[in-house]
């Protein structure tokens, strides 16, 4: 993933709830795309994050939703390609506007076997993918900047 670091978890949907719970939590918000995957719906409702679901691939909404936030920490969460329609998120959309805003993107690129291969230049990014999708294989990682890595490492559960 090109990334200062990663860390391993038991499943791609572990990684989501072990992600979210420690990037979330009182105080921040979680913004979610409304058809985001089951792992990230559990991950976000975990979290004990204040969390505002955008309407599905609307960065117009979602922009909104992150002017509303005020100054608090703010996350952005999407799947990259959605497991039910097969869409893909607008990720250079959603990359600018979390450099903009100063928020958190975190991607989830378990459906996204042959793409996108975004550029995610000058935004703290955490992408999820997994082991899962082959016969014989298990498990999910989380990639990113080391700090955030680390922080995983000793508060995900």
């Amino acid at each position: 993933k090109g990334s200062d670091s990663a860390v391993l978890f038991p499943t791609g949907f572990a990684a989501n709830l072990g992600v979210l719970t420690t990037v979330g939590g009182p105080g921040t918000l979680v913004c979610s795309d409304e058809l985001n995957h089951a792992s990230i719906i559990d991950g976000c409702r975990l979290s004990r994050a204040d969390v505002a679901v955008y309407q599905h691939r609307d960065v117009d909404h979602l922009a909104s939703l992150l002017r509303a936030a005020s100054a608090r920490p703010t996350v952005v969460v999407t799947d990259t390609v959605f497991s039910m329609d097969g869409d893909v998120a607008p990720v250079a959309e959603l990359t600018e506007l979390c450099r903009r805003t100063g928020s958190l993107l975190v991607l989830d690129e378990a459906h996204a076997v042959l793409g996108p291969s975004p550029t995610l230049a000058g935004v703290d990014t955490l992408r999820i993918g997994t082991l899962s999708k082959m016969l014989g294989a298990l498990g999910g990682f989380v990639a990113g900047p080391a700090s955030l890595c680390e922080l995983i490492v000793n508060r995900a559960r």
